[in-house]
């Protein structure tokens, strides 16, 4: 099949690949550089017999997809900035009460109202805390228009195996971004759907879950009894202050990404096999590191990238093997050291790390990446 080629910006895709994937809600509220979502699917969701809803706050949206998603629909809402701080506690709702939704966040300049048109990467932490207590997150980072796409399928995809919200989290560069991409016809994708109830209406336990530590999922309004709460909850969705039980979901919570790791994990990584230098980076930052890389490489170092396209869980362990060999891992990132956290833990005392951090509202130039390399040698 001969595939049609179009001009695309980075928001433009991600919405054609919630469509896709089967996005029949949005509720959201406009806020730069994640604007452009909200503006696309009020008007392309009603053409697919979709509803689009702009709530009064990034409070209401979040609690709006998470109302829809137990209806059955397949929801999304997007934001930036401190909209992305008004959702955690919702999320936190989402997460405990196993509700599939994916939440896009379109990073820019912070604290508070900062930068809102300049790109940065400063929620990498707040995507994995950013609500309290102990719950399971997947975050997904596109680096190109294409991989918007592709990516906002797989995080529906996920949001509806595991039963969970799932974070997009993207970068202004990434988000206004605009690229020539090929999509695929829609026949061509693989399209999940969350699990459905085999019991009968009377034997349903909404929280009752299978081996695979995931419980079936039965929509609201079609007989089935189904009990939802943020307070800890036994099978039936009903409180309780048993420590027992408290103890047994949490874990379970937990366990369900703990154990399907290899499922969920991701990552690209370029010429490692003989790199004694590797550039680590999500997102727009890395199409900088991919440039710096072959710059180098044109001057006979040995440098290779390491991309996390799964934020979180963080791909641990093929990092740790890295370890095993390169001498030197260099971690650029638009916010002053978050990822280069993690990377610290895994990697301890095993290669030498460096930092490349930019908060200045432009992006990160491979020269500024270079530069820190060739400091090394």
């Amino acid at each position: 099949m001969k595939r049609k080629a179009q001009l695309m910006q980075g928001n433009e895709a991600c919405v054609e690949g919630a469509i896709a994937a089967g996005m029949r809600f949005f509720a959201g509220y406009p806020i730069t550089p994640s604007t452009e979502i909200a503006e696309i699917s009020a008007e392309k969701l009603p053409c697919v017999g979709g509803k689009f809803i702009q709530m009064e706050d990034e409070i209401a949206s979040m609690a709006a997809i998470i109302g829809a998603s137990l209806t059955g629909l397949k929801t999304m809402t997007a934001t930036s900035g401190p909209g992305f701080s008004l959702k955690q506690e919702n999320l936190g709702y989402a997460s405990i009460s196993e509700v599939p939704c994916v939440v896009v966040n379109v990073q820019r300049g912070g604290p508070s109202t900062g930068l809102p048109t300049s790109p940065a990467q400063g929620e990498i932490m707040q995507a994995r805390w950013g609500t309290h207590g102990d719950h399971p997150v997947i975050a997904l980072t596109p680096s190109s228009v294409k991989e918007t796409f592709e990516l906002t399928i797989r995080a529906f995809n996920l949001a509806e195996k595991y039963r969970m919200p799932v974070i997009l989290l993207m970068d202004e560069v990434i988000g206004h971004m605009r690229e020539r991409v090929e999509l695929p016809d829609i026949s061509e994708l693989e399209i999940i759907s969350r699990k459905r109830p085999s019991v009968s209406k009377d034997a349903y336990k909404p929280y009752k879950a299978d081996e695979d530590l995931i419980p079936p999922m039965a929509n609201f309004g079609e007989g089935y009894r189904y009990h939802v709460t943020g307070l800890v909850h036994d099978e039936t969705g009903f409180p309780s202050n048993s420590s027992a039980v408290a103890d047994k979901l949490v874990r379970r919570l937990m366990d369900k990404i703990e154990t399907h790791k290899d499922d969920i994990i991701q990552w690209e990584e370029q010429n490692t096999e003989d790199a004694d230098i590797v550039i680590v980076s999500i997102g727009g930052v890395s199409r900088a590191a991919d440039t710096a890389m072959k710059m180098l490489r044109a001057k006979g170092l040995k440098v290779g990238t390491f991309r996390p396209i799964t934020v979180w869980p963080f791909p641990e362990k093929r990092l740790q093997e890295l370890a095993e060999k390169v001498k030197t891992f260099v971690v650029a990132e638009m916010n002053l050291g978050q990822m280069v956290l993690e990377v610290e833990r895994i990697i301890k005392d095993k290669a030498e790390i460096k930092r490349v951090n930019k908060v200045n509202g432009e992006a990160v130039y491979p020269e500024e990446i270079t530069a820190v390399i060739e400091e090394v040698l």
